[in-house]
């Protein structure tokens, strides 16, 4: 008999998740290569949800080593949507954040903006940079308490969640304590985020994460393939690819304990959900809120 999980109540967010699994179409060429995509049917999705006619929306390039090809691949897509006002910022250290929110107009920007979306690039990158910031602090505060779309694609998503995988790759995922990981921002707690999920074959890392702690659910979000998280637990599929849901809740046994010896992993009784677009998944909730 499945164990009924106990559910807790926490701050319902005003605001949108948006997670992209990387290599969403950002014009004709993504288009081609992806074959099965509506055209900028990801990028869209998230316009649609500011609902304004003339968003603002501010890009995040701190994750990739290059933000200005970043901003001017994004700037054509967005352009292409009717986007006049999008926003680049960038920093590739942390004293330049802590220099700019002392003048406060990157915290006005943030307060100013209809929507938030981070590039991919190194989500290490992201958390080592924001974390602690008065702008990392403004933008979950106005992701709470406003209608503000957040959104990030590949390495930009996965440092929404909590743990927040760092390093790991396909050559030793199937080391049992080969896979690292962090605390990232926050925007989701006990729920891992992948990206590139079935491209790069990252199911096994995933797993092992949440063998580590079956508290936490994993995301796994395929490419050109986005996740729409409204009051901060109700998940919608949309876009090319899948999304694989990993649930431990039920494991029966595993070997993760064993991290010094270089160890195949083994997990027993995963529960697994595969969505498509258009199908919707409810974020448990199993661990009392508290300060």
């Amino acid at each position: 008999m499945k164990k009924e999980i106990k559910q807790f109540s926490a701050p319902v967010p005003t605001g949108v998740l948006f997670l992209v699994g990387g290599h969403e179409d950002k014009g004709a060429e993504d288009l081609e290569k992806k074959g099965q995509s509506k055209h900028l049917e990801v990028l869209k999705a998230f316009v649609d949800l500011l609902g304004k006619k003339d968003p603002v929306i501010e890009l995040v390039t701190t994750g990739s080593a290059d933000g200005s090809a970043y901003y001017e691949d994004y700037q054509r897509a967005f352009s292409e949507l009717g986007i006049s006002q999008l926003g680049h910022i960038h920093h590739d250290t942390r004293a330049e954040i802590i220099k700019d929110e002392s003048g406060d107009g990157i915290v006005d920007r943030i307060k100013a903006a209809d929507g938030i979306y981070f590039s991919g690039g190194d989500q290490l990158k992201l958390t080592s940079i924001y974390g602690g910031t008065t702008f990392l602090c403004t933008l979950k505060e106005r992701y709470v308490t406003d209608h503000l779309v957040v959104g990030g694609t590949s390495a930009g998503a996965m440092a929404m969640s909590t743990p927040m995988i760092y390093a790991g790759n396909k050559g030793v995922q199937q080391i049992a304590g080969e896979i690292k990981v962090t605390t990232g921002l926050e925007f989701l707690k006990d729920v891992c985020i992948d990206t590139h999920f079935v491209d790069r074959s990252r199911f096994v890392r995933m797993a092992q994460v949440i063998a580590s702690n079956p508290t936490c659910i994993g995301m796994g979000i395929e490419e050109d393939t986005a996740v729409v998280i409204r009051r901060g637990i109700e998940a919608e599929v949309l876009g090319s690819g899948i999304v694989i849901i990993v649930e431990g809740f039920g494991i029966t046994d595993s070997n993760i304990l064993n991290h010094d010896a270089q160890e195949k992993i083994y997990i027993h009784d995963l529960n697994i959900r595969m969505l498509s677009s258009g199908c919707f998944y409810k974020v448990p909730r199993n661990s009392p809120p508290h300060l």
